[in-house]
């Protein structure tokens, strides 16, 4: 299962200030100018200590402290019936992931897939490949909805885990999933992850008699395959891409997640009429809109689309490789 680390409070520490997080403004002068004796001095001997910050409080843990393990440790009180879980289902998720959890465009496929996992394009469901039920509360719980993530309160999450269960008949109609029944669901392929029986290894650093780095050397690399082609016209294809817009490829990558479809009110590429409200504000405005996010009656742009490390600019040349696209 693939689950955050229960991190130790100084790792906490250094997480939060590269965040940003700072104290309330009645105790952050307090904490920079108060004694020095109340900061410790650097301490070689002491691990993960560099004579800043301050240990995090129960609540911050706790803050970051929300992962699931497939024993159920973490999960909170609380319980959901399959039955509310559709009607969020239909409310919050349909619209990417499709009524019946078959997908919609470049979104993840729920259900179905039994039997397909030695097929040459295998479908990786919930039901088909998933191995704990805490995986998809989880998720559910961090990610989703895809435009307002965390909003879920902890019954609905078990609700929408429920309906998931059910859309992979794991779970019947009338199936309440609690706290208390929750490690009773067991996934089909459950039994095919194993633990990594590979011992944890580290390289003893080279610190004397070492190799010369100059005498190590590339002595073969990779060659893109070319079915049916010849290597020549693979090593033109690069010349023909530096024609292309600057940001169709972030358009391909990240955009069209959600503009090749429409989610979320998300003005399709192509579609003109979607677009003309839009162009009219102006690039300045459009761009600034894409960069910042927007919340309006025609629909939901989170910052950057959700994909926070972009530049910049790499969301302005999107912008207007859609713009130009849609005319």
């Amino acid at each position: 299962m693939f689950r955050f680390p229960r991190l130790p409070i100084c790792v906490l520490t250094g997480v939060m200030l590269a965040a940003g997080c700072t104290p309330p403004a009645d105790q952050a002068d307090a904490g920079a100018a108060g004694p020095a004796e109340q900061r410790p001095a650097y301490d070689d001997q002491r691990v993960g200590y560099y004579g800043y910050g301050a240990p995090a409080s129960e609540a911050e843990i706790a803050g970051w402290d929300i992962d699931i393990r497939p024993d159920g440790m973490g999960l909170p009180d609380g319980s959901g019936s399959v039955e509310d879980g559709e009607w969020l289902y239909d409310e919050k998720c349909a619209e990417c992931h499709g009524t019946f959890g078959e997908g919609v465009g470049r979104f993840p496929v729920l259900a179905g897939g039994a039997g397909t996992l030695q097929d040459a394009r295998p479908s990786k469901t919930v039901g088909s490949y998933w191995p704990y039920a805490s995986t998809l509360y989880d998720y559910i719980r961090r990610t989703m909805p895809f435009t307002h993530p965390e909003s879920l309160s902890d019954d609905e999450t078990y609700a929408l885990t429920a309906y998931v269960l059910h859309l992979n008949d794991l779970v019947d109609y009338d199936f309440v999933l609690s706290r208390e029944n929750f490690t009773s669901i067991r996934l089909p392929n459950e039994g095919n992850f194993v633990p990594d029986p590979r011992p944890d290894v580290a390289n003893v650093r080279c610190m004397e008699n070492c190799r010369d780095p100059s005498a190590i050397s590339i002595v073969s690399e990779a060659v893109p395959g070319t079915e049916g082609g010849s290597l020549e016209g693979d090593i033109a294809a690069p010349e023909a891409a530096a024609a292309a817009h600057p940001g169709e490829s972030v358009y391909g990558q990240y955009c069209s997640v959600c503009h090749d479809i429409g989610v979320a009110g998300a003005p399709k590429v192509g579609d003109a009429a979607a677009w003309a409200g839009r162009t009219d504000k102006g690039m300045e405005a459009l761009v600034a809109n894409a960069i910042n996010g927007v919340s309006s009656p025609a629909g939901v742009m989170p910052p950057k689309g959700g994909f926070t490390q972009l530049a910049d600019d790499e969301v302005a040349d999107a912008v207007a490789f859609m713009v130009e696209a849609s005319r």
